[in-house]
């Protein structure tokens, strides 16, 4: 690597910063614990608790609408989009997840915000709660996490 090339990277350090998580009350046997991580981490790298808010929606679908306020407002750093879409006996699923991850991503883009998918699509409950924290780590802390890093990269940036 040559030394004069400047790099720029996002440090995990949360303090000072606003975050907005956002949670589906749908498979809230798995979003709860997605929330739980997710607030755990924001405090254990120095987010203030008056530095979170917590918004509640009733489905994946609906959480586009609500990141898209949230990022349009000021005094959010960075949006955590948690929620949990399981295939079931119909093509539901292929819909809500599909227009949950376009959502997500095109706020995102629009706002030049870090807005954050969390929204785990599996084809069983299992799965998800696999995700959730009983196996395979909990993706809410790893949202947590990629939300505290993008917000810090977003102001050297």
């Amino acid at each position: 690597m040559h030394t004069d090339v400047k790099h720029i990277e996002g440090e995990l350090k949360a303090d000072g910063k606003r975050f907005a998580i956002i949670i589906s009350r749908f498979n809230g046997l798995v979003t709860e614990q997605l929330y739980a991580a997710a607030e755990d981490c924001l405090l254990r790298h120095g987010t203030k608790p008056s530095d979170i808010t917590v918004v509640r929606v009733p489905g994946s679908y609906e959480i586009g609408p609500a990141a898209a306020k949230l990022a349009e407002r000021a005094d959010i750093d960075a949006v955590i989009c948690l929620g949990a879409v399981i295939r079931g006996e119909t093509t539901h699923y292929d819909f809500v997840a599909g227009e949950a991850a376009k959502s997500i991503g095109q706020i995102a883009l629009e706002y030049r915000k870090p807005v954050v998918f969390g929204v785990l699509t599996t084809e069983t409950v299992e799965q998800a709660l696999n995700r959730a924290g009983i196996k395979s780590g909990n993706k809410g802390w790893d949202c947590a996490m990629t939300a505290i890093e993008m917000a810090d990269l977003m102001t050297k940036l």
